[in-house]
């Protein structure tokens, strides 16, 4: 298996199987008007966190490289937006995602190497989709947290399993 497949995999796993599920886990399990509540002016709302790796994928993906126009407005994301619903937050989620999928595929694997100016940092194609790995994950655990608080539940990601099982050095 060639390196852009294996990085290809490891993204679309983390990012749409991971994250994704868990940020729709927590949007069915809030109420509509839950979207735009935090504890305080200093943490993001749920919706704002959305609408923030939404930008950020499509700035360092699809703008850094995939070669569309940049055209973000960072400082909207972090705005309160009480008109957005959650199905439109799911709209603008499966949208990015049919443009990651596409703009990744397109990715010839010497971009992995290459070197690319995003947001003002200089970094490889490699970095940048671990970059977006990490900063969903980074925000998905927000979520996560902001969910638990405003419904006091269990989000029950791991359903089932029993994650105290001990690794087999054989």
């Amino acid at each position: 298996m060639h390196a852009k497949e294996l990085i290809v995999r490891e993204f679309e796993k983390r990012i749409f199987e991971e994250s994704y599920e868990r940020i729709y886990t927590c949007l069915s399990m809030i109420e509509e008007q839950d979207l735009w509540i935090s504890p305080n002016r200093s943490i993001a709302a749920i919706g704002n966190l959305i609408l923030h790796v939404c930008g950020n994928a499509r700035q360092w993906v699809l703008s850094g490289l995939g070669d569309k126009q940049d055209n973000r407005n960072r400082q909207m994301e972090f705005e309160l937006h009480p008109n957005i619903k959650k199905s439109e937050l799911v709209f603008l989620m499966e949208n990015v995602k049919v443009n990651l999928k596409q703009t990744i595929d397109d990715l010839p694997e010497e971009a992995l190497v290459s070197s690319f100016n995003i947001q003002g940092f200089s970094v490889t194609g490699f970095s940048a989709l671990v970059h977006v790995i990490e900063h969903f994950s980074y925000h998905t655990g927000q979520i996560t947290f902001l969910t638990k608080w405003l419904t006091n539940a269990d989000t029950r990601y791991y359903g089932n399993l029993d994650l105290n099982q001990l690794n087999n050095l054989n």
